[in-house]
């Protein structure tokens, strides 16, 4: 197989991350007999320095001809005073417009070496594995009227949340695929209670169940969703939401795990997916061979399972990452006393180590 895949690095320690998933993708290709082919692009800060936009035309044509992109990270604080349509962040809201990516994929998943560093007690975290589908393209990061402006001699901000029937059931569909193929249970998040956007989508995404009677839903308020997520997160499996509150609830199931440097996701929908770690561009550790690679080496595990349809090459990533945690490889943020500590470049070296001599 040859696949060409867009690689936007990006900012802080995008660049670092991103090395290691290409090198781990690097040993997946001579393994398994595949080329895999790399356009580097801009986007972000790196494009604002180079290009005085954070998403520049070439980038996003070359997204367009790939098939799959890879995003490292963007942003930092060299740029927090720019305009708001000149933040690095403005980056990813026109890559998941101009792609079509609706549909935002985020595991949760607590490997067993690493159940002790959660910072919730063993018993509540062991064994969850959960899936937050986040609607990507609608909802109040992108609703129009929104701004800035004087009304009665004061400045006054607004943003308008606005949610269409076919946007909820498209991505209501998404998350009942995925739970078909899991433990069969969806858990819908909303507010109901008070907003209308939220009343319409529990209608829309009732309806749409009625089409997976093989598939568990529930309904559940945000507010209660962000507490049962710490109380009882093993209730859930597939939560699917809109767009501000899977940006807050899958950085909150994130943590479960230890580590936001941990987790991996994608962005679907598009006839190109986005791949991306859910961690930042950490800057202050930028440079330093600090940076935890595995949730971008996971997200290209993703790829490989949803872009090419290659589960076995998948699988065997996400095997090499268990392996190499069961032998007490740590980097810093995963750390505790016993283990050994790893860089960047040498956690990222010892999985595809596990890969290389996997049933060698």
């Amino acid at each position: 197989m040859e696949k060409t895949i867009t690689v936007i690095s990006g900012d802080g320690i995008g660049p670092e991350v991103v090395a290691g998933a290409l090198q781990v993708l690097e040993v997946i290709a001579k393994k398994f007999n595949h080329t895999f082919n790399y356009q580097h692009a801009l986007a972000g800060g790196a494009a604002l320095d180079a290009k005085g936009v954070p998403l520049p035309d070439e980038t996003l044509k070359r997204c367009k001809e790939s098939d799959a992109v890879l995003l490292g990270a963007v942003g930092g604080p060299k740029w927090d005073s720019n305009p708001q349509q000149l933040k690095p962040e403005r980056a990813l809201l026109g890559l998941r417009k101009e792609l079509g990516l609706y549909a935002n994929i985020r595991p949760a998943k607590i490997y067993s070496a690493l159940v002790d560093a959660s910072t919730l007690k063993k018993d509540v975290v062991e064994g969850v594995d959960i899936v937050v589908v986040r609607e990507l393209t609608g909802g109040l990061y992108f609703g129009k009227p929104s701004g800035i402006e004087q009304r009665n001699g004061e400045e006054v901000g607004f943003n308008t949340m606005i949610y269409s029937e076919s946007e909820i059931r498209r991505i209501a569909i998404s998350a009942f695929e995925i739970a078909r193929k899991r433990k069969k249970k969806v858990c819908s998040v909303d507010k109901a209670n008070i907003l209308e956007t939220s009343q319409l989508w529990r209608k829309v995404v009732t309806d749409v169940g009625t089409n997976y009677p093989d598939v568990e839903l529930s309904h559940m308020y945000v507010d209660n969703c962000s507490m049962q997520l710490i109380r009882n997160p093993k209730q859930f499996d597939v939560i699917v939401t809109e767009n501000m509150f899977g940006d807050i609830l899958s950085d909150e199931a994130a943590m479960l795990t230890g580590s936001i440097g941990m987790l991996a996701s994608a962005s679907l929908g598009g006839t190109v997916a986005l791949y991306e770690p859910v961690h930042g561009s950490a800057p202050d550790i930028a440079g330093q061979n600090k940076a935890n690679p595995i949730a971008t080496i996971a997200s290209v595990a993703m790829m490989l399972k949803y872009s090419f349809h290659l589960s076995t090459e998948s699988q065997a990533i996400e095997h090499a990452i268990e392996n190499t945690l069961s032998k007490g490889f740590r980097t810093g943020d995963i750390f505790t006393e016993g283990m050994t500590l790893l860089g960047t470049k040498e956690m990222a070296q010892k999985i595809c180590e596990h890969i290389e001599y996997a049933n060698a």
